[in-house]
């Protein structure tokens, strides 16, 4: 089976998070093949992969948002009834893949609908009836850096496939959505976060949208989700949480199900501890970029110093995904002149620091199900986590879950909270022993690779079977 396997700034151009993801999948499904679509902001090429790809990826297209494609479509007349299709789907007030042929050949090419009567006098009245009272050129503007991504993806060359796998909504997620529309293939869907409300979230403090219109930015992105949830034959859910929100955002629930990560626990669980000394050990396994809120820890850190409590703080993982805001966290450990106590040591080996810890620290403000978790659980550390994404299921367990607490979870962005909670192990070893088995002893029962690899196999085949299974 050829998976096509769609993925937004993600996979293989960053490390961690969902790339490992996809990563893992890629490698455990040696008897399918994978056909990689990658979303990207800009033109990427292999000289920015972070990954060497595993031998059965067959092929990569990268689709940049920035850009225009070579091959244009011819503008057609369309029907009144086309015209109201248009109208109503680029307002938001219904999901419909039938549009998307009318987007991919009959409108022209985006400078052209963009410069039409028709798009002219769907954002005139737009503006109208939303009683904007802004800039009526920065409202029209606003549509044309909207829709033109949308545009440029569904007039997209896309790869042949036997079965579209999306690791997200958005954009990712409306490319799965007409690769199904337009192949009739299967189209699994997995949401590791909830898309929309990360878009959410960062629009709102986005200084470069008028204020105006934000909330119009966020409906956008709340209307591809449903259109891939719409699309989805299968809508993958990490956490049940996860699934009530999609629920909320409306993913049919006869859709979704709970498929949670999987890591290598067995190995992780055999690393083992080296003796603790007269410093606390504090380890994070995470990439430094803003959703990780790393200013946070660092703060935390600070507390820690003030309490006078004898740390050390290893942060790990790649400084290249923004470097600026890795540039704003040395400044900020310089500030707080805690270098001698807190490294950002970049991408490592974990599994050569993982021993030395004594309390692993995530302070996200946004997570799915984060891997670097499992993994700490694995390998018998004790958590700080804050309460976000499944943090909390993973750290305290489901109802039906026999074992204690793995550690603590806080309210995010509270880093007196985190540095209390730290010091805390420093004075309880013999809990932190006991929690740090808690979460190894849940990691080996709930969180295998060949559990979660397993239900992927099985879900592939129930597609292909559903779907006719003459290509699958």
């Amino acid at each position: 089976m050829k998976i096509g396997l769609v993925l937004e700034g993600s996979y293989p151009y960053v490390s961690g998070g969902v790339a490992s993801w996809a990563h893992m999948l890629i490698q455990q499904m040696t008897e399918h093949e994978f056909e990689l679509i990658t979303i990207t902001p800009t033109r990427m090429t292999e000289a920015d992969f972070r990954y060497t790809l595993p031998a059965n990826v067959v092929g990569v297209t990268n689709l940049a948002l920035d850009q225009t494609h070579e091959t244009r479509p011819l503008k057609q007349t369309l029907t009144p009834e086309q015209e109201e299709d248009i109208k109503r789907w680029m307002r938001f007030q219904a999901t419909n893949t039938s549009i998307f042929p009318l987007f991919g050949q009959a409108i022209g090419t985006s400078t052209q609908f963009f410069s039409s009567r028709l798009f002219f006098d769907l954002v005139k009245t737009s503006y109208r009836e939303e009683r904007q009272a802004g800039s009526f050129i920065d409202y029209l503007w606003m549509w044309r850096s909207m829709y033109a991504p949308v545009l440029e993806l569904l007039q997209a060359d896309l790869p042949t496939v036997d079965l579209i796998h999306s690791a997200s909504t958005g954009y990712a997620g409306l490319v799965a959505a007409a690769i199904k529309q337009r192949q009739h293939v299967p189209f699994v869907l997995t949401e590791h976060g909830i898309y929309s409300r990360e878009r959410e979230e960062e629009l709102v403090q986005a200084m470069w949208i008028p204020q105006e219109y934000r909330m119009h930015w966020v409906q956008f992105f709340h209307h591809l989700s449903r259109e891939a949830y719409a699309g989805a034959d299968n809508i993958i859910t990490l956490f049940d949480r996860n699934g009530e929100l999609q629920r909320e955002l409306g993913a049919p629930a006869e859709k979704i199900r709970v498929i949670p990560n999987g890591i290598d626990a067995t190995g992780l669980a055999a690393l083992g501890h080296t003796p603790k000394q007269d410093v606390l050990r504090i380890g994070a396994i995470v990439r430094i970029v803003p959703i990780k809120d790393i200013k946070t820890m660092i703060h935390a850190a600070k507390v820690l110093q003030e309490m006078q409590v004898p740390f050390e703080m290893t942060i790990m993982g790649p400084l290249e995904e923004d470097p600026e805001y890795a540039r704003e966290c040395q400044e900020q450990i310089d500030l707080f002149e805690l270098s001698a106590s807190v490294k950002l040591v970049g991408k490592v080996d974990i599994r050569s620091y993982l021993p030395s810890f004594d309390v692993c620290l995530l302070t996200s403000i946004s997570e799915g199900q984060p891997l670097a978790v499992l993994e700490g659980m694995a390998a018998g550390i004790p958590w700080v986590v804050t309460d976000v994404g499944a943090c909390s299921e993973l750290i305290n367990g489901r109802e039906d879950d026999p074992y204690g607490p793995a550690g603590f979870v806080v309210p995010p962005v509270n880093p007196r909270r985190i540095a209390e909670r730290c010091a805390w192990f420093q004075s309880h070893p013999e809990e932190a022993i006991r929690f740090g088995q808690n979460g190894k002893e849940r990691a080996l029962a709930y969180y295998q690779t060949h559990r979660f690899i397993s239900e992927y196999q099985t879900l592939y085949q129930e597609r292909g079977l559903t779907y006719g299974g003459h290509r699958v």
